[in-house]
């Protein structure tokens, strides 16, 4: 059986309270949701845009930007993406999935090529489930849980917040040291100081000072304690089980290649991070539909590069006659015009050319 986590484990909510694997989660989704998804469908070798309800309206509650996030919180916490089929059309197809709480799910994967799904205790016929898995080992059906593959590694991360919390409210070290050089003071004596001291400090008011009575204020650093730097290793490493560079949830930056655009991080974030996301969700949810249809993600606004750079896209694709005005005026959300969906004939440009002079 496989589904929710074993008595003794960092559970998802735990795993949450820390900050760098939240970051990761939230990237993923933020991301990923705000991506629109469509429909084509393949006729020959030309795709055709066409509506689709499943992704318009796929559940009851919510939006369906709400939908893709719920469908990518789950793979990144859990590993597996579980979805109820509601709803069908005439032909049969899934136009309604509900993502189900992927700890109320039990599979048994004793038969991985006719796995058994239990949700909330009950046999739920396997083609009223929709299972997405992100990482799983040759034999399994269920995918390989983040927080349970690697409970040691964000284990450490939450002691050491648990640590850091109780190191701040504690004060961690003592704050000063109140000595006496001319006369040796008891047990009893050294607290009632110490009381008396402490309050006057948490009170604000001024220390009455005897005779021969120094005091010296101590100051240990966080990093003293090892508490930032273990936070920082912490956040490198959850950041290396999703692939996100681990500068942007709070690790150590690498040593390999970064960029200084917009639109170089965007393509970054996008080859390196993202793209492996989309094709399983495309791939999966085009599973579930009629075979000439398939679902895709438009990337481009990962990528958008600045007014410049576009424009000048734009009138290479148009002279190169692959593309229209009216198709580039939508890409920047303006109206079409009249006359504007006809390709152009393409402009032989001699790049070897020297400009005349003056």
């Amino acid at each position: 059986m496989a589904g929710g986590p074993r008595p003794g484990q960092v559970t998802s909510e735990q795993a949450l309270s820390l900050i760098p694997y939240f970051s990761c989660v939230r990237l993923l989704a933020d991301q990923v949701s705000s991506l629109p998804v469509h429909a084509f469908i393949e006729i020959g070798d030309k795709r055709v845009r066409t509506d689709l309800a499943l992704l318009d309206s796929p559940a009851v509650i919510g939006t369906n930007v709400q939908w893709v996030r719920q469908l990518v919180i789950s793979l990144a916490m859990r590993g597996n993406a579980y979805g109820l089929v509601t709803l069908r059309d005439e032909g049969g197809y899934p136009v309604a999935i509900e993502w189900l709480n992927p700890d109320e799910v039990f599979v048994d994967e004793l038969k991985p090529t006719l796995p058994v799904y239990y949700w909330q205790g009950q046999v739920v016929p396997r083609e009223n489930i929709v299972h997405i898995a992100w990482f799983v080992l040759p034999g399994k059906v269920v995918g390989l849980s983040p927080v349970s593959a690697f409970a040691n590694s964000i284990g450490v991360g939450l002691q050491a917040t648990q640590y850091g919390s109780s190191w701040f409210e504690a004060g961690g070290t003592p704050p000063g040291t109140f000595k006496n050089t001319q006369v040796e003071v008891t047990g009893t004596q050294a607290r009632d100081i110490s009381e008396s001291l402490a309050s006057a400090i948490r009170g604000r008011r001024p220390i009455v000072y005897g005779k021969d009575w120094d005091y010296n204020s101590l100051r240990v650093s966080p990093e003293e304690s090892q508490f930032i730097e273990t936070m920082k290793m912490n956040a490198t490493q959850i950041a290396a089980i999703f692939g996100i560079p681990p500068e942007m949830v709070g690790g150590e930056a690498g040593g390999g290649l970064t960029y200084n655009t917009v639109e170089g991080n965007g393509l970054n974030l996008l080859k390196f991070v993202l793209r492996p996301w989309l094709v399983l969700i495309e791939s999966a949810l085009s599973e579930v539909l009629p075979p000439s249809v398939v679902v895709q993600f438009n990337a481009d606004a990962v990528v958008r590069a600045d007014i410049k750079t576009r424009y000048q896209a734009h009138a290479l694709g148009i002279s190169s006659g692959f593309l229209t005005p009216n198709e580039a005026r939508a890409f920047e959300d303006l109206p079409p015009l009249p006359g504007g969906d006809e390709l152009r004939a393409p402009i032989k440009l001699n790049l070897n050319q020297e400009s005349p002079s003056d």
